[in-house]
């Protein structure tokens, strides 16, 4: 089959035929362009929705994805990114092994086509001249021929005419001779242009059109081919990029199956764990007999006159109130209304509750303590070993930097010519420095440490102490300081301000700054560093100096000593070193 034979009329068609697979080539190569187009904008969106939910660096959500479900999310935001990076890579093949190809292919398919179709039109043109001379000749020798014919019909009338001269039959013979012989000379040349234009009509039929068609056959053909091969190019741009998107998938399988909901559950505990223990029970007050009113183990003064008593049940259980009305005894005389109120407004009120308004501050303030003695004693705990880590940290980068200082200046001694030794002492000599105070920085926070993980294993008691209020009394009572307590969950439970608390003291002022009898000693301590007391609540102490422990550390950082009878005040327990005298009441069973 070839078009040459078959379609050797058919030249226009064949001319519109071959446009149309231009056209359809180029069609594709559109299509193709909107595919990548399309990849390149969907791998785009995938990244943006990967990067919009990925965890913003020293935020809040950080710290979530210490989670396994958050970690598994996490890989699945990766492996989504990866993903997009495949799409990526579909645009990017796509682009380069078959758009930008086969747009070169167009144009020199077009280049071709354009070259064969003008030789067909030159044949053409060739073969249409030979045809038109043939006719110039034809219609040539036919007017001849039908002049001659006239003339010689002319010449037989005058040869029969008598009345004709001689001369004029003479003179009509010789112009029918004439043309006789143009119409013999047309008839040559009609022949011969005749089987010219035969040959050429035969060359153009049998040898340059199927040429040419055939040239154009196999042109239409490579295209065929070549839309052919770019389809399976397109397909394969696809199969290539499909393991690494099953990794990516199977990624996010693994991720999902490394989701541990009971790790979740221990890394809550550890997030959230204060150390205390839950109060214990509170005790039946029996109002039927009298009975002898008790002041609680943990109250920072004591009365003779016994004091109104708080009921704790339900949801108020962990909720201590920092001002309590004191009960008054039928013999007891009352002050007038006016004279307290008057002093109440010109004397400053003594506080019994230096930890209470200490920690008020620092939440209004938004300090933090350096010890983290506002925490409770497992967090406490978690964020001194963090310090540590962190100061460690950087004393190793510290010695890093020391040790290639050290190299440089060795390298400077070997080769003077590099650099001055001695410009390196100054760098040297600061590292140094540097690495002094951050141990001296990390032995404080370890000092802290140990401190906190050596009252982690008597939590027990310490919780026990928390609620001691509650256990061997037969009723309890809570004191001014009572505020000072953490609730069980590890949190503070101050919640009025300064102004709330004076309009109860305002209010209840009856028998609040009464002066009370001193605690009593429940052990003794010796200062193993030196403290400046400068804030009100507080007491100054020198290195081994040895005072008389009358309230131990509640889980805040301080303890309440004493050194005479009227000079007393709470210093940090890290300063001091406790010695509990086992009988005493609310003392520790360990020194």
């Amino acid at each position: 089959m070839s078009w040459g034979t078959e379609l050797w009329d058919q030249f226009d068609n064949l001319e519109k035929h071959t446009q149309w697979g231009i056209d359809i080539l180029e069609k594709y190569i559109k299509f193709v362009k909107e595919r990548t187009e399309i990849e390149l904008s969907y791998a785009k969106q995938l990244r943006n929705l990967s990067k919009k939910y990925q965890p913003k660096k020293n935020s809040k959500e950080e710290e979530e994805y210490k989670y396994t479900a958050c970690k598994a999310f996490l890989s699945t935001l990766n492996e989504m990114n990866d993903y997009a990076g495949q799409h990526e890579v579909i645009s990017e093949n796509m682009t380069s092994q078959i758009t930008v190809d086969l747009m070169r292919y167009v144009q020199e398919l077009k280049q071709e086509r354009k070259s064969n179709f003008h030789d067909g039109r030159k044949a053409q043109q060739h073969i249409e001249t030979c045809w038109k001379q043939l006719e110039s000749s034809k219609r040539r020798f036919e007017r001849d021929c039908k002049e001659a014919d006239r003339a010689q019909q002319y010449f037989e009338k005058m040869d029969a005419d008598i009345n004709v001269t001689k001369a004029d039959v003479e003179k009509a013979r010789q112009q029918a001779q004439l043309r006789h012989q143009l119409a013999e000379d047309s008839k040559a040349d009609y022949s011969s242009i005749l089987q010219r234009f035969n040959q050429e009509q035969w060359e153009y039929y049998h040898t340059h059109i199927p040429t040419i068609f055939q040239k154009i056959q196999e042109m239409e053909e490579r295209r065929i081919v070549r839309i052919g091969e770019s389809m399976k190019t397109y397909a394969e741009v696809d199969r290539q990029v499909i393991p690494i998107i099953g990794k990516c998938l199977d990624g996010i399988v693994k991720a999902a199956e490394s989701i541990d909901q009971k790790n979740d559950s221990q890394l809550v505990v550890e997030a959230y764990k204060s150390g205390f223990e839950p109060p214990g029970d509170i005790e039946f007050e029996d109002y039927t007999q009298p009975m002898k009113r008790t002041v609680s183990e943990n109250s920072l003064s004591s009365s003779k006159e016994g004091k109104a008593e708080l009921k704790f049940g339900g949801k108020s259980r962990g909720k201590l109130w920092p001002f309590i009305k004191k009960n008054k005894s039928p013999k007891q005389q009352k002050e007038p209304l006016s004279h307290r109120f008057n002093e109440f407004m010109t004397s400053k009120p003594k506080i019994h509750c230096f930890r209470s308004l200490k920690r008020g501050l620092s939440l209004k303030l938004g300090a933090t303590p350096e010890d983290f003695s506002n925490l409770p004693p497992e967090q406490r705990r978690k964020k001194l070993q963090q310090k540590v880590d962190d100061l460690n940290k950087e004393i190793q980068k510290e010695m890093d930097q020391r040790d290639a200082i050290t190299k440089m200046k060795d390298v400077y001694l070997k080769n003077p010519q590099m650099g001055d030794p001695a410009s390196l002492d100054h760098k040297l000599a600061e590292a140094t420095q540097n690495i002094e105070k951050l141990r001296l920085e990390t032995q404080k926070f370890e000092a802290w440490l140990a401190e906190v993980e050596g009252r982690l294993p008597a939590r027990s008691e310490q919780a026990r102490r928390q609620s001691g209020m509650y256990d061997g009394q037969t009723h309890p009572t809570v004191t001014n300081c009572a505020q000072d307590r953490e609730s069980p969950d590890g949190s503070y439970t101050e919640e009025q301000s300064q102004e709330s608390e004076l309009k109860v003291l305002a209010t209840d002022f009856d028998d609040e700054f009464d002066d009370e009898e001193p605690l009593p000693a429940i052990g003794t301590c010796k200062a193993l560093y030196t403290f400046e007391g400068q804030n009100e609540g507080t007491i100054s102490v020198v290195e081994g100096e040895t005072l008389s422990v009358i309230e131990e550390d509640k889980g805040d950082g301080w303890t309440r000593i004493r050194r005479s009878e009227d000079e007393e005040g709470y210093v940090p327990t890290s300063y001091v070193e406790v010695y509990l005298d086992k009988n005493a009441k609310g003392a520790k069973t360990y020194i």
